[in-house]
């Protein structure tokens, strides 16, 4: 067993020159089109020498849109824009997959087509405010999915599946954390459906897994990964029993034989608090490789490796600030600070100007 993060790792049909993977992050600059463009591009390859990149969430559809300025996957203009990062971070020697988003209720109706209502399994309003391109909007009740509806959406994950195959990527990342509308119909808390998607488990369990089966009947189990964050409270997100729910969810998977399982332990960008959960049950219980996010430094990360807690490690807020931060892990360099108020929309100022290691003459 690999006690480094230095060490080669295989996630499914990927092979990765190290364990330091690059975890996906909403920087909003994608325009209101959502296309990106050369300034992304050359942002992610600044960031290659990571073991693997999860390129930020985006939409499957405008309809799963729900912050500004944020990228999609739908249209011909969308996939070329990711084809020039793709093209970029494998140029760079990198591997890129993207994760396919659909935010359910955390939206806004200037977000949607039409003006339309935000979606959800049931009609409940989320505490908060969403980020629209007037600024900071208070979220609105959803309208609740009609049963009939739902194939649709599970199709157009199999077409956004499809469209990241045209754009380059090496596989992709189903977004079932934080409060989404994966996570939105796994939980009791904001599932209160009475048709096959509601009550039991196993039926608040149906859409992600007939999402995955749309998705890896694209792309095969091997270049498919799956983000779970079971105690985060995102989005004004909860369930009564998340040790019964994901201990279920997980034994659910194991037919489709997924590349990973990307897990957020704790709050999603917060505390690491596991408020009882048993992370370590789940990771048994997938069999394939564990990918563990949250809060993790390079200590914690080579130690939850040597203790078999994971296989692989997500860092998130240190890859803003530190494009060559595989290289800083390695030498122990310091690692720069990271702008806050940079972090969400804006141009290359704390996106690409971040300075890397003076290289040494050859």
């Amino acid at each position: 067993m690999a006690t480094d993060l230095f060490q080669p790792l295989r996630l499914g049909a990927l092979d990765l020159p190290n364990r330091i993977v690059m975890a996906p992050l909403t920087r909003s600059r994608a325009g209101s089109a959502g296309i990106q463009g050369a300034m992304n591009a050359a942002y992610y390859a600044q960031r290659a020498t990571a073991g693997l990149i999860i390129a930020e969430a985006t939409q499957i559809t405008q309809q799963a849109q729900g912050y500004a300025f944020t990228p999609g996957i739908a249209n011909a203009a969308q996939v070329a824009g990711w084809r020039q990062v793709t093209d970029a971070v494998h140029a760079a020697g990198g591997q890129i997959v993207l994760q396919l988003w659909h935010v359910g209720r955390i939206s806004h109706p200037s977000l949607q087509p039409g003006g339309a209502l935000p979606v959800a399994p049931s009609a409940i309003r989320p505490e908060g405010q969403a980020f629209t391109e007037a600024g900071f909007q208070p979220f609105v009740t959803p309208r609740a999915l009609e049963t009939d509806e739902i194939p649709g959406i599970v199709e157009d994950y199999r077409r956004a599946a499809r469209n990241a195959q045209e754009a380059g990527f090496d596989g992709v990342e189903i977004h079932g954390a934080n409060g989404y509308l994966i996570d939105q119909f796994l939980r009791d808390g904001t599932n209160q459906r009475t048709d096959r998607y509601g009550g039991s488990i196993e039926n608040r369990t149906r859409f992600l897994l007939e999402v995955t089966e749309a998705v890896t009947s694209v792309w095969g189990g091997e270049r498919v990964g799956l983000r779970l964050s079971p105690v985060s409270p995102a989005n004004d997100i909860r369930d009564s029993n998340p040790q019964a729910l994901f201990d279920q969810v997980v034994a659910a998977l194991a037919p489709f034989n997924l590349a990973y399982l990307h897990v957020v332990e704790g709050a999603t960008g917060g505390s690491r608090d596991a408020q009882g959960f048993d992370f370590a049950a789940l990771r048994q219980a997938f069999r394939g490789p564990y990918m563990a996010n949250n809060g993790y430094d390079l200590e914690l990360a080579q130690t939850a490796l040597r203790e078999g807690r994971a296989d692989a490690i997500a860092f998130g807020r240190p890859f803003i600030a530190n494009p060559d931060l595989v290289e800083r892990l390695r030498t122990g360099a310091p690692l720069n600070a990271p702008d806050t108020k940079t972090f969400y929309g804006g141009d290359e100022h704390g996106y690409t100007d971040y300075p890397a290691l003076t290289q040494k003459a050859a």
